[in-house]
């Protein structure tokens, strides 16, 4: 029988998800319920709240929106898959506001369905609406009428992995176990010092490589130039770029989430100066290596999203903001914001009649690469796990293996003879490529299992009987979600090196022996 403990916050706190019942009641509830211990919200006023925006917010995902795109002019016929894009774009719409709406932040699910719903559902929707796509689709309509098929399977197989994984207690964790190392991972305060320090040694390093800092205010295009004309790149292979990139950019973001967090979850650290400084230094050091002048705007996408979750890890107001202004923000905002890829010789001027014109010209080529795709692989069959190979092996040079896979975008784009070949290939389309339907959705399955069982530990892990400031968990995540936008989008040989280096680093700072110091408040 576990006491309700219901005066010790106010509604302010309830409202944003903070905890209504006492620290003796959490593990009893976290065992009874069968997972995590996750805050909830004042149910009163929560309801009020939802009745409030549920109604418009999903008529807005699932109706308004697909009805406006609907109704724009165009040459698209409405065949099979129109319809089936239309079912698709309302079903990831429902699935979006399900994660908007929910009274549990869903981080890693609720940005997957983002993507779906704006990348697999609404963009693709208008292009077969208006009749045209950013890249020409190659095959017969048959193949794009099976490509919105088997996004629509592999949406269903995330669901249920989703499913399994909550239907699955998470294990606790017994004090002696805890005491013994088999508690959660948190970061150790040396390691974590050490990271700083390789931050800052590598960022040095890549800055100077590049020719100082002022390059990282140019353009990406005169940052790909000075990289190739560093010397750093072999004809064949960008191993060696990659990893000076890597190195140079996600120690320094890591760094600065890891400080983020201490300063966000322990009122003794900002009362520390020198943790105050250092985060301040990573700031600027952030600023000159990840700004969004000289980066992808998906990386700058996922450093924007990790700081934002790492800072205000327990905040459900802003996980809601986050998923419901990204669908606008996508829509408006992203297809313009390439401003910096060119120099002024080079930059493209944003022409556009209608909000939905750039949908169909500029960056959302995900489906009609994933029929593109599947005529390619109509034409000499499955690889049967050789590109997956090569992505995981993407630190082996070309020299060494000269059999070594190239990106699926890239060898899509050759085959169609295409000169400009950095096009997606999203994550569906990289199982399709090596294993076929059955393949695509079991792999789709084990990412929507492992992703819900990530949520709900990291739900555990940003509460205040979670691990604390050090927690690894609760900078991960947020990583990990960010990323999710390059992983889906793809290819999956391009995304995994800065994901590696990642793991790296997160697994060289963990402990997983409870530090008492890193724990106070």
């Amino acid at each position: 029988m576990t006491s309700v403990h219901t005066s010790a916050h106010g509604p302010a706190e309830e409202m944003a998800g903070g905890p209504t019942v006492d620290a003796a009641a959490r593990p009893e509830r976290s065992r009874a319920r069968g997972g995590p211990f996750e805050p909830p919200e004042r149910p009163i006023a929560w309801a009020m709240l939802s009745r409030a925006v549920s109604v418009p917010l999903i008529l807005g995902l699932v109706c308004f929106l697909p009805a406006v795109i609907a109704a724009q002019p165009g040459n698209g016929v409405r065949d099979t898959a129109y319809w089936l894009q239309l079912v698709l774009t309302c079903y990831a719409g429902a699935r979006l506001a399900t994660m908007i709406l929910s009274t549990r932040r869903r981080l890693l699910q609720g940005v997957f369905w983002m993507f779906v719903y704006i990348a697999m559902g609404v963009a693709p929707f208008a292009q077969v609406v208006i009749g045209q796509t950013p890249t020409p689709m190659v095959g017969p309509r048959q193949d794009l009428i099976t490509a919105v098929a088997m996004v629509l399977l592999g949406c269903a197989a995330y669901d249920l992995g989703a499913l399994l994984a909550s239907r699955r207690p998470l294990r606790r964790r017994t004090p002696s176990a805890r005491s013994a190392g088999g508690g959660p991972a948190v970061a150790h305060p040396v390691r974590l010092r050490l990271l700083v320090v390789l931050a800052f040694a590598a960022s040095a390093f890549y800055v100077l490589k590049l020719g100082g800092p002022a390059v990282f205010f140019s353009s990406r295009q005169e940052i790909t130039e000075t990289v190739a004309a560093s010397g750093v790149v072999t004809e064949g292979s960008n191993v060696g770029s990659a990893f000076i990139k890597g190195f140079g950019q996600v120690p320094a973001l890591l760094a600065l989430l890891l400080y983020t967090r201490r300063l966000a979850t322990s009122y003794r650290a900002r009362r520390t100066p020198s943790t105050v400084l250092v985060w301040v230094a990573l700031g600027a050091l952030n600023l000159v290596v990840n700004n969004p002048i000289s980066n992808a705007r998906y990386w700058f996408l996922t450093v924007l999203m990790a700081f934002v979750f790492t800072a205000m890890p327990s905040s459900a107001a802003v996980y809601r903001t986050v998923l419901a202004t990204g669908v606008v923000g996508a829509l408006v905002v992203f297809p313009y914001a390439d401003k910096f890829r060119y120099d002024d010789e080079g930059q493209r001027p944003a022409q556009s009649a209608s909000v939905f014109e750039p949908l169909v010209t500029k960056d959302y080529d995900q489906m009609v690469m994933f029929a593109n795709t599947i005529s390619w692989v109509d034409t000499r069959g499955h690889t049967y796990g050789r590109q997956l190979t090569g992505s995981a092996l993407f630190f082996v040079p070309r020299a060494v293996w000269s059999g070594k896979p190239e990106d699926t975008g890239v060898r899509v784009g050759q085959w169609m003879g295409l000169r400009m070949t950095n096009l997606s290939a999203p994550l569906w389309t990289e199982f399709w490529v090596d294993f076929g339907a059955t393949g695509m959705a079991g792999g789709m399955a084990l990412i929507g299992y492992a992703a819900a069982r990530t949520d709900r530990r990291y739900a555990r892990a940003v509460t205040r009987a979670g691990p604390g400031p050090g927690s690894v968990l609760a900078i991960a995540a947020p990583l990990i979600a960010g990323y999710t936008f390059i992983l889906l989008r793809g290819p999956l040989l391009q995304a995994a090196g800065k994901l590696a280096i990642a793991a790296l680093c997160l697994l060289l700072i963990s402990t997983f022996r409870e530090q008492r110091a890193g724990r106070r408040r």
